[in-house]
């Protein structure tokens, strides 16, 4: 069965963390997931609040940048937040923004070297081995871990296209999708990575629940018109993204309100409660085991949100 639960978004104040994740708990939602992006707040810090504020709640990283700390520190942090809440951590590790990491002068001349190296070392780290590593990112001599976790959680690859997929089938326990990504999507990320044994699918999802259908679908239309401008890789697998993009072209966000309700519960869970839990049973059918309902990343219209997930999740 997927697990519903609920984003937060790097524009939330972090001293909510707390409140939300509580919140969510104790509305029978089964996860929170914080999201580390520069520069904004940190994903270890939030992730040990929500941890220690709950007990039943698990609570995923999305993403920490390979390169932002070494693998041993990497390794650290995530043996600590195991150890504040055994079983309850769901890491995510990816490339970062390139342009974020040139700013820290720490950019990887091979990102997909960097996180190949990264995955793997943190992977050995947290199964307790001792480990010695030479390499291009990576540099280890003698290195254990006094603490590791009983269980180590899976290492799960924030990432997109073919390289970096196969790469997360290679090295990682599963992956994370960021929003929007549709059950085509999803398919065609898991046949890149291989369709590895046990490999866990997290997605984000757009959420935007009214009411009002058309309500929703006003808000979410320029979020999508963007995506359709990108060609961003979670929609262009759709079936009907040609007949979108030229829908798009000629009529603008108008046209996209006036869209099929079939089109819009492809693309996230946008329109009424029950056009949100068609498009999450859509994920299911494709394999996906964690959703982060991903809220407006505006505290005043985002945190209202957080009903529906607890409704989603308790259907």
């Amino acid at each position: 069965m997927t697990q519903i639960g609920m984003c937060f978004p790097r524009t939330f104040p972090a001293a909510l963390v707390t409140d939300v994740a509580r919140r969510l708990e104790a509305g029978g939602a089964d996860e929170l997931w914080v999201i580390e992006d520069c520069f904004y707040t940190a994903g270890v810090s939030l992730a040990a609040a929500a941890l220690a504020s709950t007990e039943r709640l698990q609570v995923g990283i999305g993403i920490l940048p390979a390169v932002a700390r070494t693998a041993a520190v990497t390794a650290m942090e995530l043996a600590t937040l195991d150890a504040l809440a055994p079983g309850r951590l769901l890491p995510g590790i990816g490339h970062g923004v390139q342009e974020w990491m040139g700013q820290m002068g720490v950019r990887a001349k091979s990102p997909l070297t960097a996180l190949e190296e990264v995955t793997t070392a943190v992977t050995r780290l947290l199964a307790g081995e001792k480990v010695t590593f030479e390499g291009k990112t990576v540099v280890l001599q003698d290195v254990q871990l006094e603490a590791p976790p009983v269980t180590p959680p899976p290492i799960l690859l924030g990432v997109m296209g073919p390289k970096s997929m196969a790469l997360a089938g290679r090295v990682g326990g599963g992956v994370v999708l960021a929003e929007p990504a549709t059950a085509e999507y999803v398919r065609q990320s898991l046949e890149f990575a291989g369709s590895p044994k046990d490999f866990v699918v997290t997605t984000f999802t757009a959420l935007c629940v009214r009411e009002d259908r058309k309500a929703a679908y006003e808000w979410a239309a320029p979020w999508l018109g963007g995506l359709i401008e990108r060609k961003y890789v979670g929609i262009t697998p759709l079936p009907f993204f040609d007949d979108l993009a030229k829908l798009y072209a000629e009529s603008g966000e108008a046209g996209l309100v006036g869209m099929p309700v079939d089109w819009w519960r492809a693309i996230g869970a946008i329109g009424t409660v029950e056009d949100a839990a068609v498009h999450l049973d859509q994920l299911q059918a494709a394999g996906v085991h964690h959703v982060g309902l991903f809220p407006d990343p505006e505290v005043e219209h985002g945190l209202p949100q957080l009903e529906y997930v607890t409704a989603l999740a308790n259907r």
